[in-house]
Order: C-alpha cells, then structure tokens, then sequence
C-alpha cells in the first residue's frame, strides 16, 4: 500500500470558494448501512451548531440502518422526499462500495454538485463522489488508504487533511471530517463562529499515540491494518479501475 506523508492540513484551490451567507442554511447528511459513522456524526457535532441552520439527515428509505459497528442511525426522511439543501454531506466506510452504482445516490450528489451547492465529502465518500462524475478536473483528497485510487476518477489526488476546490470541500480519513467541517463552517459563515463552535466542543486534539498516519504508525500495526483491510482494498481498486475506463481516464 501507498506511503501518504501529508503535506498540509487544508489546502485552499484558486477555484472561487463558497460565499459566506447569512440566510437560513440548510444541510443535507447522506447515511447508508456499514458506513462509518463519524463520518457522519463528527460533521453533525459542528454543523449542527451553525446558527440559523438546519440538518436533514437522509438515506435510501426511511428505516434505521447500521454503521459499519452496528451503531443505529434514523433519517429524517427518503432521498426522495428531500428539498434542495445548500449542502450535502456524504460519508464513507466499507458501505459506500454497496452504493458505487445505485443511480438514486449517484444522482443526489451529481445534481446537488451541478447546481453549484457545496459538496462535502468524507473519508471514502470521495469515492461516490468520483462515482458520480463530479471528481474530474478537480483537487480531492480521501483516506490514505484509497488515496491512490483517487485518480481514476479524475481527480487531482491532494495530501491534505482537508481540500477545498469551488463547491466541493473533501475530507482525508474518518476523523479528518471535524477539521472540514469547521471549514465549511468558516466558509459558509465566518471564521469567529467555526471557532467558537470549535471552542464549544473543546477540539483540541492531542492524540495519545501517534500512529493516525501510515508514515508515523509502527510497522507492525501498519502491517496488521493491511492485512485486514485486503480484501476491501482489492475491491476498491477493480471498482476503481472500471469507473476509470467508464469515465475515460487514462491513468
């Protein structure tokens, strides 16, 4: 597997970024089963503290469905039966690989990123979002473990923690999601309110071990996470590989 030694914490294109708006914000937060649900939840703690906000949390259906660890999640509501949001928040986890060619999901991110509204994805969710056609041409950066496979969707693979290219704001693995969220909302609203949402939820990380990055973990774990992680790695690249020649991308 790949090294991936991050270069930067936020990387910033010349693409113009999304306006800063005072009217009421609506967010959209796509769940499915076997994601990982900090994904989702880590981005909810910060956006959901956005003044004059309000989150829709949204799935296939209306019925619960569980993360990856079997934690249960409820929507709010069908994608059917969701308004246009100003923002869509899409997760990942080992569940994203299920809804690679589910045209209900694909077509919720490809429309929501046409109209010019803020995509923002999370670990893995850049994958459905290169799925759907909206990675080309653009900076993106994704879990270290698929970072590579980043290319095959035409995207411009960045070593960041988190990527902002136009309406389009990546997140790298899991965590790395409450590091953009406090930039979506320092972007949407200003930089004092993301940091006093930050200050409120008392982000400060000072991580006892140091081995978050593949660079940085000793030999035997890095060793230990590939081997488990094989068979979905094997996956994500055919997947990768076929979209690549769907999408007409040399690589």
């Amino acid at each position: 597997m790949n090294s991936y030694d991050m270069d930067t914490p936020i990387t910033i294109s010349d693409r113009d970024k999304p306006a800063r708006q005072d009217k009421h914000l609506t967010i959209g937060a796509l769940i499915f089963p076997r994601m990982d649900q900090i994904d989702f939840t880590g981005p909810f703690e910060v956006l959901s503290r956005i003044p004059n906000s309000t989150i829709h949390v949204i799935a296939k259906t209306n019925s619960p469905v569980r993360d990856i660890q079997g934690l249960v999640l409820t929507p709010d509501m069908s994608i059917a039966e969701t308004p246009e949001v100003d923002v869509l928040l899409v997760p990942g986890g080992h569940g994203q690989q299920q809804l690679m060619n589910d045209e209900e999901v694909l077509s919720l991110i490809r429309n929501h990123f046409a109209a010019g509204r803020l995509v923002f994805s999370v670990c893995t969710g850049a994958l459905l979002c290169g799925a759907a056609g909206i990675l080309r041409g653009r900076q993106a950066t994704t879990h270290w473990s698929t970072w590579s496979l980043l290319p095959y969707y035409g995207a411009i693979p960045i070593r960041s923690r988190v990527v902002v290219d136009g309406n389009l704001v990546t997140a790298a693995g899991v965590t790395a999601g409450l590091d953009a969220a406090l930039v979506v909302a320092s972007l949407l609203r200003e930089d004092a309110i993301a940091q006093q949402i930050q200050l409120s939820i008392q982000y400060a990380p000072n991580p006892v071990f140091h081995s978050g990055m593949p660079d940085t973990a000793p030999a035997e774990v890095l060793q230990a996470f590939n081997q488990s992680y094989s068979a979905i790695a094997v996956s994500r690249e055919a997947e990768a590989r076929r979209f690549a020649a769907i999408l007409g991308v040399a690589v």
